[in-house]
């Protein structure tokens, strides 16, 4: 059990923040052991093979996060330090750790750069990070921060409703407020640890299902990464059809694309389900790409297309009710 006291100062300076690092890093634990996650079975199915015919060596980022995982290097995945920061912000941090908070992690000969020159290993990390993320995660990113999103704009208005109570016990079932404490049920850690003033920085993540995972160590700012509300429902198909407001709008062949794109495609594929011709996909693609509605992301010889945070926003306005 992982106890952390909090004071009048800690809970005012608690936090939420997103972290697209964390999100690679537990992504990594999912596709090493995915039978420990069924959850996320859609996705795995559709990145491992993406991953393979890449031909991208992500061995160094394997070794470091061991499966099963009782601790993950701090240095690969520091708490972020802003609320919504990008993967190379994130990044930056991570170059920026002293060498003696590199060295002397595992003995993979993939991870011996770091240990004999933490300035170089950490650069080629950084790559192989960017190579992976590109691949596995980039296309998904607009649909998994709309879930973020989602879960911290509900704890928000927990808080605003009920205070630091109602926020604290509804994060997860392994996790009780009482009495100025938090309980975390930790499958690996027993400790007490008093905030002192720093608060906790909540950060929900869909990979960490269905566990938590903390951060206590200094310099960090004490972290809790816990699932956000619907997870589960992250890789089911949502659209049944084209609203026919948004097709009114968009057209009804580009409406359809943007609502056929509820899991990142290629050209080929979208032909394929829709009927229409690949010169036809590929104009209203670019269409829609120009209008920021979709984006594009290269995954060796193809290229996925993806919804976008607005084209997201877009096609959920035009689904609801009137």
């Amino acid at each position: 059990m992982l106890k952390l006291g909090f004071g009048l100062a800690d809970l005012a300076c608690t936090r939420f923040a997103f972290s697209p690092l964390w999100e690679v890093v537990a992504s990594v634990r999912v596709l090493k052991n995915p039978g420990e996650h069924p959850l996320h079975r859609p996705w795995v199915t559709a990145v491992r093979p993406r991953l393979e015919a890449s031909g991208l060596d992500w061995g160094m980022l394997s070794d470091l996060v061991p499966v099963p995982t009782r601790v993950i290097p701090a240095f690969v995945c520091p708490p972020p330090v802003t609320t919504s920061p990008d993967l190379e912000v994130e990044l930056a941090t991570m170059r920026s750790t002293p060498p003696g908070d590199v060295r002397g992690y595992g003995d993979s000969p993939r991870l011996t750069v770091l240990r004999e020159d933490p300035a170089a290993g950490l650069e080629r990390l950084a790559d192989v990070i960017r190579g992976y993320w590109a691949i596995t995660l980039a296309p998904y990113w607009p649909r998994i921060r709309t879930l973020l999103e989602g879960d911290v704009l509900y704890r928000a208005r927990r808080l605003a409703e009920g205070g630091a109570h109602s926020l604290l016990n509804d994060l997860d079932p392994a996790v009780r407020w009482e009495d100025d404490t938090l309980f975390v049920a930790h499958r690996h850690v027993s400790a007490v640890r008093e905030l002192g003033g720093r608060g906790l920085l909540l950060v929900p993540s869909v990979f960490v299902w269905p566990r938590l995972f903390s951060v206590t160590a200094p310099p960090w700012q004490p972290t809790l990464r816990y699932s956000p509300r619907g997870v589960a429902t992250l890789w089911e198909r949502r659209t049944t059809g084209v609203p026919e407001a948004l097709a009114a709008v968009l057209g009804r062949s580009r409406a359809l694309l943007l609502a056929e794109l509820d899991t990142p495609a290629s050209t080929t594929h979208l032909s394929s389900r829709t009927g229409m011709s690949m010169g036809g996909v590929s104009q209203h693609l670019t269409a829609l790409r120009d209008a920021g509605l979709v984006s594009a992301h290269r995954s060796g010889r193809y290229v996925l297309y993806a919804r976008s945070e607005a084209g997201e926003t877009l096609l959920s306005a035009a689904a609801r009710p009137a």
